[in-house]
């Protein structure tokens, strides 16, 4: 999972993006290659991989990689590492891969992400800057991807029939613009407005995005389980809770006990 993970960020520094994202898969899949004690890998990607034509079809595990900028194409290449290593060296431990869609959850104060930007407006008074309004993605709690990564590293050990590629994403409701999320957040975070900014617009991001994800629902008898609006819900209620002072390893344990439920 560790990787440069942000599309802006990608513009700024490629060189910096690939050496992390590409070589940084290519390090850890050798060091694998070296330790017997490993019985499971799963390389956590992204929904960024296939190469986007905006369609409002979601993409399937079988079509063609080929992000547009540098985070996107380094994560594809990420895929074609593991491919070969997996053929290669990699024939004794199953090793899946794993595109997921956009994740929110309290604790990530990264730039140029949704969620970290209205949270760093409520805790200025300002109004949320909207580049996008518009763009579409499929939006996850964060839990949902990590437990869907540890239910596939398990069963893949249990059976090498698992191991593969796969989409993790919401079901089809929660696929919604990057407005909605700022509304919904605004709606669990008082006094907090939104808007759209003047000028000329940034590098190229994708205005749509969607993934089918019906591989991973029906091998697993997998579902998520938070829509959309409980999802922002739960991640403005974990940073209320940091700014508020309260014992945050404790009010984490709960929302995960909650899910969980």
């Amino acid at each position: 999972m560790a990787a440069q993970p942000l599309v802006l960020e990608s513009y700024k520094d490629p060189v910096g993006t690939y050496r992390t994202n590409v070589m940084g898969t290519v390090n850890v899949l050798d060091a694998v290659r070296k330790c017997n004690s490993v019985v499971s890998v799963v390389n956590v990607t992204t929904d960024k991989v296939y190469r986007n034509t905006e369609r409002s079809i979601g993409y399937r595990e079988d079509e063609v990689l080929d992000g547009h900028d540098p985070y996107s194409n380094s994560k594809s290449c990420s895929e074609l590492v593991t491919a070969s290593y997996k053929r290669s060296f990699l024939a004794g431990v199953p090793v899946s891969t794993c595109r997921a869609g956009n994740v929110i959850g309290g604790g990530d104060r990264a730039k140029d992400r949704i969620i970290p930007d209205c949270v760093r407006s409520a805790e200025h008074g300002e109004p949320i800057i909207l580049r996008n309004p518009g763009s579409v993605r499929p939006y996850q709690h964060v839990l949902e991807p990590v437990l869907a990564y540890l239910l596939l590293a398990a069963e893949q050990t249990r059976d090498r029939k698992f191991e593969g590629c796969y989409n993790i994403g919401p079901d089809e409701e929660s696929t919604v613009t990057t407005q909605r999320i700022a509304e919904l957040f605004c709606d669990n975070w008082e006094g907090v407005t939104w808007r759209t900014p003047g000028g000329i617009a940034g590098p190229h991001e994708a205005g749509l995005l969607r993934l089918n994800c019906d591989k991973f629902k029906s091998t697993f008898n997998w579902r998520p389980r938070w829509k959309i609006d409980e999802a922002v819900k739960r991640t403005a209620e974990w940073y209320r809770a940091e700014n508020d002072g309260k014992d945050m390893k404790k009010f984490t344990t709960s929302q995960i006990n909650d899910y969980l439920k």
